[in-house]
């Protein structure tokens, strides 16, 4: 495992490597020039060179790219171009709105799912069952953005019970109206990745069910349940991590998309704000973070699915 670790470590380094160099020569391929940005309209060539130079966006691309490097390496995500303040204290900002949504939904839909995509597995043949499938079909291949609208078209318009978007200024200092808040984008959020968690649980429980071990329990006098909660954790756990580590990078990702059908200022809403304005410091700097979560994530999930399957382990 230790050589294993290693190598996946060196893997991680290299895989942070070149998505920072991705980001970092795609966003300055991307149109507009943040000078211009900064700028009245009208500006004279003269003060456009200026604000360039003072961006240092007139240097040579590698020598932003080296800079750029230089300062990621200590911790130091650069200034935004517009507020002047540190990247790393503006992305710390709208952590408390993004963790909160996006770990509620992965819990709710672990909470939720996973029963469901055992039942549907065990009445798979039933009516219940084929429709518990249908509907989680349905539910992956709905948009995202457009499951919001109709939530906050039923719940908040139709039924005046929540608040149909927006965060409170003073925000969780008012823990019940930011509760609130949260309440309608956790439950679309949790429909888009519940309606995949219930498809893999589904498989994974039906892969347990077809194994000698389970039929030979079931020979025993075991009873299906039984038998499923004896043999089916041990022997499907490392499938379900897999998917579990995929869910909860789906859910900091898919904030992106929420905060801004949800008007919240959480770090999506922040990215796209920073992408409409070319604000290159904090688009870098949350998207490589983004990235790098990502693939921790990949990490973490590798090593615990060799922690709970020997079979793995075998093969490291």
């Amino acid at each position: 495992m230790l050589s294993y670790l290693i190598r996946r470590v060196a893997w991680l380094v290299g895989s942070l490597f070149v998505a920072g160099s991705a980001v970092f020569f795609l966003l300055r391929v991307l149109p507009g020039d943040p000078a211009v940005t900064l700028l009245a309209v009208g500006s004279s060539p003269d003060q456009i060179d200026a604000i360039r130079h003072q961006l240092g966006t007139d240097r040579p691309v590698l020598a932003q790219y080296g800079h750029w490097w230089g300062d990621l390496v200590t911790g130091n995500l650069g200034d935004s171009l517009f507020t002047q303040m540190p990247v790393l204290d503006q992305i710390a900002g709208r952590l408390p709105v993004t963790v909160p949504l996006a770990l509620s939904a992965f819990v709710l839909s672990i909470v939720v799912a996973v029963p469901i995509g055992v039942f549907a597995a065990v009445r798979r043949r039933g009516l219940l069952g084929v429709a518990v499938s249908a509907l989680a079909q349905l539910g992956i291949a709905l948009p995202i953005f457009w499951v919001g609208i109709v939530v906050v078209w039923l719940v908040a318009v139709q039924w005046r019970a929540l608040p149909p978007g927006g965060f409170p200024r003073t925000g969780w200092q008012d823990s019940a109206a930011a509760f609130q808040s949260l309440v309608l984008p956790v439950a679309t959020l949790t429909i888009a990745q519940g309606s995949v968690l219930v498809r893999y649980v589904r498989s994974a429980t039906l892969d347990v069910l077809s194994q000698e071990y389970v039929r030979t329990a079931r020979s025993l006098g075991y009873s299906l349940p039984r038998a499923l909660w004896r043999h089916g954790p041990r022997n499907g756990a490392a499938s379900i991590v897999q998917i579990l580590g995929i869910l909860l990078a789906s859910s900091l990702l898919g904030t992106v998309v929420i905060e801004s059908v949800f008007a919240l200022p959480g770090l999506g809403s922040l990215l796209l704000t920073s992408v409409k304005a070319r604000d290159l410091p904090i688009v870098q700097g949350t998207v490589f973070l983004m990235t790098a979560t990502v693939l921790v994530m990949g990490l973490v999930v590798d090593v615990v699915q060799r922690l709970v399957d020997p079979r793995l382990r075998a093969r490291v």
